[in-house]
């Protein structure tokens, strides 16, 4: 009889911990939330990406394939505001083989903004291509070639003091209605101010990677704001 009622307790708590896990992912505290559980947990959607979970001395990450055009893995996140998005990754410092970053107020596969970073321009001796090291972007309206083409230097900066381009970093992006900041590795100064290129002001949040990139995603933190 004990042993029913044990097993009664224990699924109860299981349940009652599954129906708060949204409430601590969208609530005001930030918790930091491993990409690897939700792979396991089924969780992620890719498009046009291959995804696979890796083990290594610091913890299971999320690697994503290259492969061409665009790639998302949606997140189950999908009533995104204002707030912030944090996101542990890593590219490489391989000439135009390196696009990472987070897509957000996500309709569907074809309109969504996004931040992202070029690794391999870090520490470009080209100052050209240094400012090319974070990028915004509103699909399908305003791609990185027609944001450059039309008003170059404006959706893509330099990064001060830019992270080590082969190993993992920090890239938050602190979004409102109207603005996007995008901070690298917790500098106290944005490498990137934007003001948003449409009115969608709520929807998914995804891991972006660009034509012929993967890339490497460990943890994420989202915290909401009103």
């Amino acid at each position: 009889m004990s042993i029913i009622i044990s097993k009664t307790r224990t699924r109860i708590i299981y349940i009652i911990t599954l129906m708060l896990l949204p409430c601590s992912l969208f609530g005001q505290t930030q918790q930091t939330i491993e990409l690897a559980n939700l792979y396991k947990s089924a969780k992620l959607k890719a498009v046009n990406r291959d995804i696979e979970i890796v083990s290594s001395d610091t913890g299971a990450y999320l690697k994503v394939s290259e492969s061409k055009k665009e790639g998302i893995v949606w997140l189950p996140f999908k009533d995104f505001n204002n707030g912030t998005i944090e996101i542990k990754m890593r590219g490489k410092d391989v000439f135009q083989r390196s696009f990472i970053g987070i897509a957000f107020h996500g309709i569907d596969d074809m309109n969504y903004d996004a931040v992202y970073c070029r690794p391999f321009n870090f520490f470009a001796t080209d100052s050209v291509r240094r400012i090319h090291a974070v990028q915004y972007i509103s699909h399908p309206n305003f791609t990185w070639e027609k944001l450059r083409q039309e008003r170059n230097a404006v959706f893509e900066k330099e990064i001060i003091n830019p992270p080590n381009p082969n190993d993992w970093f920090i890239m938050k992006l602190l979004v409102n209605n109207t603005t996007v900041k995008a901070y690298i590795n917790n500098a106290p100064q944005a490498s990137l101010i934007v003001k948003k290129l449409n009115n969608t002001t709520s929807g998914k949040i995804g891991l972006f990677t660009a034509d012929s990139s993967g890339g490497d995603f460990k943890t994420i933190k989202i915290t909401h704001t009103k």
